[in-house]
């Protein structure tokens, strides 16, 4: 499905990514672990096309992702929820979810909504609600439905239960488990897999931008 092949990335002349590699197969569940500033969101952001690796190659059942514009990747099937949630605050619940979809131009936006909508019914009540009145657990779960609208292949997931409450961290797993008996592939980042380590099907750990190891759990 994804693979990562030696890939080294710099912000603002400083080296982030160091030669990092790693696979994440069809239809699997792959954690990524490592503590803050590990490298984790840049390799995100440079698997959707905020950051341009200056070494190596990322492949997307054989596509070169770094030949594609960000808006480009939407239309292979990969849904993307930012650690920061990144929602439009202007916009609706329902806004924000179908903004990728609209990027795709490929899928039908009422199919997209009723799959986010039966995944997370919770947000389908608040879906004409501007995303800056909600609350931050609130925002983590539309930020959720926004990728899962459009990922119909891959979810890259970044630190989902990063600051959110305990009940909401509960319900963001049994999703996220729920979602692995899919079709979808799953990568997901944390600074601990606490939350998923028992449903993850290979865990990767990464040390200031490289790989320091790897497990199935």
């Amino acid at each position: 499905m994804l693979s990562i092949e030696g890939i080294h990335v710099s912000i603002q002349s400083a080296a982030v990514l160091r030669g990092l590699s790693m696979t994440i197969p069809d239809r699997t569940m792959v954690g990524l672990v490592g503590r803050n500033g590990a490298g984790k969101t840049t390799l995100m952001r440079s698997l959707m096309g905020h950051l341009r690796p200056s070494q190596g190659r990322m492949l997307f059942n054989g596509c070169d992702l770094s030949t594609l514009a960000s808006h480009e990747r939407a239309r292979l099937g990969i849904g993307y929820m930012q650690e920061d949630r990144g929602l439009v605050p202007e916009l609706t619940v329902e806004e924000n979810i179908l903004l990728p979809v609209w990027a795709s131009r490929t899928l039908s936006a009422s199919e997209r909504l009723a799959f986010v909508y039966g995944i997370l019914p919770e947000i389908k009540e608040m879906r004409h609600r501007r995303a800056l009145l909600l609350s931050g657990g609130q925002q983590k779960l539309v930020a959720l439905g926004r990728a899962l609208a459009v990922g119909t292949r891959l979810l890259l997931l970044d630190e989902p239960f990063e600051g959110v409450a305990p009940a909401l961290s509960k319900r963001l797993a049994e999703v996220i488990l729920k979602l692995k008996a899919s079709d979808l592939s799953i990568f997901i980042s944390q600074s601990d897999l606490n939350h998923s380590r028992r449903i993850v099907d290979l865990e990767y750990t990464i040390e200031r931008g490289a790989n320091i190891g790897s497990v199935q759990p």
